[in-house]
């Protein structure tokens, strides 16, 4: 059952309105409340000295207006006592620098002694609220990874990954072997003598900076747990995470696996500014709708990290105070983003958030009333939603012809060695899946260790730093085309060159020998039309060859259902070849406008439009007519 929500902070305000706040929130057609994540400080004013009865009171008044709540843990901003008691429990930064009390997410996630203070004050709560009628849901801290507080260089984190090193490799040997740590006279004679990799005077060996990496994600994962095992305990309500847009530092399917729905934070325009690569050219275009496949890609991620079920949990409403550039959302846009998420599958779309605050670092940050209780024209799009959505038919979900394979560990490896100042993964990653969204196609997204991709008529893995071994026999028993590269296999899972050669993949007779990155500005063009970009590879092997470069150099091969690319195709070329693999794949393509995107269910396609200009019926099947600026349409599946 799709629903609405809306994220409110009771403590901000003043007893007496939260009625009225209740009775507004029910009357626009609000669902979903997501309360108490950052109110530590109210829950627990002193050590020891607990105040749960005003959100006794707020839990009381927002259940009996008929909202169901979602009660967050507060172990995203502990109070400023917390310190005073652990002053050794902040991260430190990868330049040395210990970081400071003054906003929020200030621990470490390998410190003990807050580990165990934050299972503390979730143990109060679930002893509290895990039966209670008025809570619907819970969710476990909030935004892990957000301001870069994944990594943390403290001296409780290097104690720690010495701990996991030795639970990992089991002797000190098996590590320098692992490692290759004779390069440079790095040999260590005990686990106590590995450090972490930051303050090396040049770059840090990159198999210590991926053990680091693959570390620093299992501390959110194990951080993570904790609350979650405390809360299964008490409750039989879901428990759910939000997640961020362009955050790599932890794997997300790790974390997933202890949840039982996932969410995301969506902030189309704000992330436009702050988290896309783009030409001014289309940051002028798209600056007030956002990009036409960000949040797309996020929410299919999110979908696949959930196993299915998954939320929006903060959605933009209007202008955002975080970006270099803060623009305000072309009207239509509340509603046309939560329909965006409900076509990819969402369950709920909750706004963040109920009213602008006066007093903050979140001022400028918009809400669905102003700071003086006054309504934004967000809250009339919402109020046009819930409408919709009691009249609409359920979106039943279907899989998608492609499948999209997302790696975070590709991410920390491409991160530890990019080889070219603008190596990006997720931008890679990113470009695919833009290029099969050009063509009209649905995406569903796997991750790094997919051991069944038989529903795909095609799977695209471009960029996968070392092949799991799940997914490795998962290509090996697939029958349609599978797409890899660039850069795909071209290490071991301890970062090493494989010995014979990426992409080290069979039946693929192929063999990089040498690689280059590309400077901005050179392209080398393609035969056939488009050229590659940032990064191109020189390969030998049987595998033939089915494009080369204008020079006349192999850039595509082809070995049964596999095709790799030697490249980084621009927009021309990817979409050209993504169009020619799909010919191959035997499925159907569109040409689609710039910036018009379809997404199919089981029943309906939907079209949107992200532009600021009508697109005519003829653009695309099945239109009757004009589709205007920022809007959308639902078409019945068979008359596409």
């Amino acid at each position: 059952m799709r629903a609405l929500g809306v994220c409110y902070y009771p403590e901000h305000w003043p007893e007496e309105i939260w009625p009225e706040d209740a009775a507004a929130m029910v009357a626009a057609g609000l669902t979903w409340v997501r309360i108490g994540e950052f109110a530590w400080s109210r829950l627990e004013p002193e050590p020891g000295h607990l105040d749960f009865a005003w959100l006794d009171r707020a839990i009381a008044v927002l259940a009996g207006a008929g909202l169901k709540v979602v009660l967050g843990t507060p172990t995203a901003t502990p109070p400023r006592w917390m310190l005073t008691r652990h002053p050794d429990m902040l991260a430190v930064d990868a330049q040395g620098r210990q970081r400071g009390f003054g906003s929020r997410r200030h621990y470490c996630f390998s410190h003990a002694g807050y580990r165990a203070e934050s299972a503390r004050i979730v143990t109060l709560l679930a002893e509290r609220y895990g039966r209670a009628p008025g809570i619907a849901a819970w969710q476990p801290d909030n935004e892990y990874g957000c301001h870069d507080t994944t990594l943390s260089y403290s001296p409780a984190a290097a104690t720690a990954f010495q701990s996991w090193l030795r639970a990992r490799y089991g002797s000190i040997a098996a590590l320098n072997s692992a490692w290759g740590t004779v390069f440079w006279a790095m040999e260590y004679r005990a686990f106590e003598e590995v450090g972490l990799p930051n303050l090396t005077v040049t770059e840090p060996h990159p198999a210590h900076v991926l053990a680091f990496r693959r570390f620093s994600s299992d501390q959110v994962v194990a951080f993570n747990r904790v609350q979650v095992d405390i809360l299964r305990a008490a409750t039989a309500a879901p428990i759910l995470h939000n997640f961020m847009g362009r955050e790599t530092g932890f794997d997300h399917f790790d974390v997933g696996r202890d949840v039982d729905i996932a969410s995301w934070d969506s902030y189309p325009v704000g992330f436009l500014e702050d988290r896309i690569e783009a030409d001014e050219a289309w940051r002028q275009a798209f600056r007030c709708q956002g990009d036409p496949d960000f949040q797309a890609f996020h929410h299919d991620l999110y979908r696949a990290t959930g196993r299915g079920r998954w939320w929006v949990m903060e959605q933009q409403p209007g202008p955002v105070n975080w970006a270099p550039w803060n623009a305000a959302p072309l009207p239509g846009l509340a509603r046309f983003w939560a329909w965006e998420a409900f076509a990819h599958g969402a369950e709920a779309v909750v706004y963040f958030r109920w009213r602008q605050l006066p007093f903050g670092q979140e001022q400028l940050h918009s809400g669905l009333l102003r700071p003086d209780r006054g309504e934004t024209a967000a809250l009339r799009e919402v109020r046009q939603v819930a409408a919709e959505l009691s009249d609409a038919p359920e979106i039943g979900q279907s899989a998608a012809d492609v499948a999209l394979i997302f790696d975070y560990p590709s991410a920390w490896g491409w991160e530890a060695q990019p080889q070219g100042q603008d190596f990006s993964y997720f931008r890679l990653v990113l470009e695919v899946y833009r290029g099969v969204r050009r063509l009209g196609l649905s995406v569903d997204i796997l991750p790094g260790h997919a051991a069944d991709l038989s529903a795909y008529a095609m799977v695209l893995a471009p960029g996968i730093l070392a092949w799991d071994d799940a997914l490795r026999a998962a290509l090996a028993a697939y029958a349609g085309l599978a797409v890899l590269g660039p850069r795909a296999g071209a290490r071991t899972a301890e970062f090493a060159i494989p010995p014979r050669l990426p992409p080290d993949l069979d039946p693929l007779d192929l063999k990089v020998e040498a690689v280059e990155s590309l400077r901005p500005g050179v392209e080398i063009a393609l035969a056939e039309g488009g050229a590659f970009r940032h990064w191109q590879e020189q390969c030998s092997g049987t595998a033939a060859v089915v494009e080369r470069t204008e020079a006349g150099a192999p850039a595509v091969f082809a070995a049964g259902g596999l095709r790799y690319l030697a490249g980084w195709p621009d927009a021309v070329a990817m979409r050209r070849l993504l169009a020619g693999f799909a010919a191959e794949a035997r499925l159907r393509t569109l040409d689609l406008p710039e910036g018009v995107r379809v997404r199919d269910t089981a029943t309906e396609r939907f079209v949107f439009n992200h532009t600021r200009d009508s697109v005519p019926a003829s653009a695309v099947p099945g239109l009757q007519q004009p589709l205007g600026p920022a809007d959308f349409v639902r078409l019945p599946r068979a008359e596409v």
